[in-house]
C-alpha cells in the first residue's frame, strides 16, 4: 500500500497534494507501467483521508495520461515512455533580449534608430499626463477600425497644410506599421491581383507581399523612377512605390513620369498604385516633393506613410489614405478588424499634431540632420577620401550615394570595413541582378551616426580602400 505524509502540504488542497505525490513516483518510477493502485476506499482508509479526495487525485491523473482506469477492475499506472514525446526547440534568447540602443560598431551608416536625446520626451511626457488626467473615459473606449477620429482629423490637416493633400478623416485608416497596412491592402484589393515593388527597392516590402502568398514581381527604374513598360510587359495590376524619395537610389520622380503612371493606373478598375511618402519629410533642399496623391483626380492612389521616422522607430504607427470609392468597400470587408494602435498613442499622438508640437518638431530635426549632413560632406573634403569618392544625392533625405574608386569587390570592400567597425551597405545589394553600373557605389545613412565619430569614420573608409 503507498504511503504519503500529509503534514507538510504547503498552500496545496490535499486532493492536488496527493496527486502530485503519486505523479511523482509514476515519473520516479517507483509506481511502474501497468501497476494496479489501491482502490479508492482503501487507499482513503490508508491515509485518513476522504475517499472524494482520492477520486479527485485519481481523476487529474487519468485526464493527464499517467493513469488509466479499467471499469470493474480498478486504476493502472501508464507505460509513459511510450507516449510520444514531442521533441522542444531550443529557443535562443537573441529573439527576446532588448537591443541596449547602442551599436556594435564605431559607426553605423545602415541604421535608423532615432537617439533618445532628439526625441520629445518632455512634451509627450506632458500630453499623456494630461490625457490620463482628463481623458479617462476616452482611453478606455474602444476605437473605431479605422483609429480615433482626432487622430485622423489631426493627420488630414497636417496633410493639407505641408502636402497639399485634400483629403477628409474618414479616408485614413490608422495600422500600427506599414507592415500591417500592406497585409489589410492586400485582402482589400484582392489576392488574386499582380502585385510590383520596386527594382531596386527596400526588400522588406517584397517580403511582405510573397509572405501572403501574392504574385509579386519586380518592376526596374530608370533615371525617372519605375518605368511603365515593365509594368505593362508584366501584367500588372497594383505598383508599390515611392516616387518622392525612392530608396535607396534617392532618385525623385519628375511631373512628366507621374502623369504617365497615372495614365497607365487609369486603363483598368484594376489597376492601383500604393505611394509610400517615406521619409518625405526631410527633404533638405527646397520645398517638399509634392505626392502623387495631390494630382490624382481619378482616384488610383493608395498613399501610405509613417511617424517612425519623424518621431521614433519605436512608435509603430502608420497611416493610409484610401480612395474615396475604396472607403465603403474597405469597412464593408474588413470591418471586424481592431485598431492596431492603443487609444493612449492614438490620442497623445493627436494632440502632438494638433497642438504645432510635430511641425516644430520637424523642423527641429530637419535643421540637425542639415547640420549633420554638412558636417560629415565636410569631412569627407578635407580627407583624402576626396580623391576617391563621388557624391550624389546628398538632398533628397537622410541618406546619400557614395561611389568609391577601389580595386576590392563590393563584398571584399564591405568585410573590410566591418572589421574596422565600420558597417555600410552597398547599392548592389538592393538589386535582384546588380548592373555593373552600380558597382562600388555605398548608401551612407547618417542619421544614427554620432557627430563626433564622423571624422575617424571617414578616415577608416579611406584606409580599407588601401591595399
Amino acid at each position: 500500500m503507498i504511503t504519503y505524509s500529509f503534514t507538510n502540504i504547503g498552500s496545496d488542497c490535499l486532493y492536488t497534494y496527493l496527486y502530485k505525490c503519486i505523479k511523482n513516483d509514476i515519473l520516479q518510477e517507483v509506481l511502474h507501467a501497468g501497476e494496479k493502485l489501491p482502490s479508492k476506499r482503501s487507499l482513503a482508509k490508508n491515509l485518513n483521508i476522504s475517499i472524494i479526495t482520492v477520486e479527485n487525485a485519481y481523476a487529474q491523473l487519468v485526464a493527464e495520461g499517467y493513469v488509466y482506469s479499467i471499469p470493474k477492475k480498478g486504476y493502472f499506472v501508464t507505460d509513459i515512455k511510450t507516449i510520444a514525446k514531442k521533441k522542444e526547440p531550443i529557443l535562443s534568447t537573441e529573439n527576446v533580449q532588448l537591443s541596449s540602443g547602442k551599436s556594435n560598431y564605431f559607426a553605423d551608416f545602415t541604421s535608423n534608430q532615432t537617439s533618445s536625446e532628439h526625441f520629445p520626451f518632455s512634451i509627450w511626457a506632458k500630453i499623456t499626463r494630461e490625457l490620463l488626467t482628463h481623458n479617462q473615459q476616452e482611453l478606455l473606449t474602444n476605437p473605431p477600425c479605422g483609429g480615433i477620429l482626432p487622430l485622423r482629423q489631426a493627420i488630414a490637416k497636417h496633410l493639407k497644410d505641408f502636402r497639399n493633400m485634400t483629403v477628409s478623416p474618414e479616408q485614413i485608416i490608422i495600422g500600427a506599421g506599414t507592415e500591417y497596412l500592406y497585409g489589410l491592402l492586400i485582402q482589400l484589393l484582392g489576392f488574386d491581383k499582380h502585385y510590383a515593388v520596386e527594382d531596386p527597392g527596400y526588400s522588406k516590402i517584397s517580403q511582405i507581399y510573397k509572405s501572403h502568398c501574392i504574385s509579386c514581381s519586380f518592376a526596374s527604374i530608370d533615371a525617372c523612377g519605375v518605368k511603365i513598360s515593365d509594368l505593362e510587359e508584366q501584367n500588372i495590376d497594383i505598383v508599390h512605390i515611392s516616387p518622392s524619395h525612392h530608396f535607396p537610389t534617392g532618385t525623385i520622380m519628375p511631373i512628366s513620369r507621374r502623369y504617365e503612371l497615372l495614365g497607365w493606373a487609369s486603363k483598368s478598375d484594376s489597376r492601383y498604385i500604393i505611394e509610400d511618402d517615406y521619409d518625405s519629410e526631410y527633404r533638405l533642399n527646397g520645398q517638399p516633393i509634392p505626392p502623387l496623391q495631390s494630382i490624382d483626380v481619378q482616384e488610383k492612389v493608395i498613399y501610405i506613410n509613417t511617424f517612425t521616422k519623424t518621431l521614433a522607430s519605436t512608435i509603430r504607427i502608420s497611416y493610409m489614405v484610401l480612395p474615396k470609392h475604396l472607403v465603403n468597400t474597405f469597412y464593408s470587408k474588413l470591418y471586424f478588424y481592431s485598431c492596431t494602435v492603443s487609444n493612449f498613442e492614438q490620442y497623445t499622438l493627436a494632440r502632438f499634431i494638433s497642438e504645432g508640437y510635430f511641425e516644430k518638431h520637424i523642423n527641429r530635426m530637419r535643421n540637425y540632420y542639415h547640420s549633420k549632413r554638412d558636417k560629415l560632406l565636410q569631412a569627407i573634403a578635407d580627407s583624402p577620401l576626396a580623391s576617391y569618392a563621388v557624391i550624389s544625392e546628398e538632398h533628397a533625405g537622410l541618406h546619400f550615394l557614395l561611389q568609391l574608386k577601389t580595386e576590392f569587390s563590393d563584398e571584399e570592400l564591405l568585410l573590410r570595413l566591418q572589421q574596422s567597425g565600420i558597417k555600410l551597405s552597398s547599392l548592389s545589394q538592393y538589386y535582384q541582378s546588380p548592373p555593373e553600373s552600380v558597382k562600388h557605389i555605398f548608401i551612407i545613412n547618417y542619421s544614427f551616426v554620432a557627430e563626433e565619430n564622423m571624422a575617424q569614420a571617414i578616415d577608416l573608409i579611406y584606409k580599407a580602400l588601401l591595399p
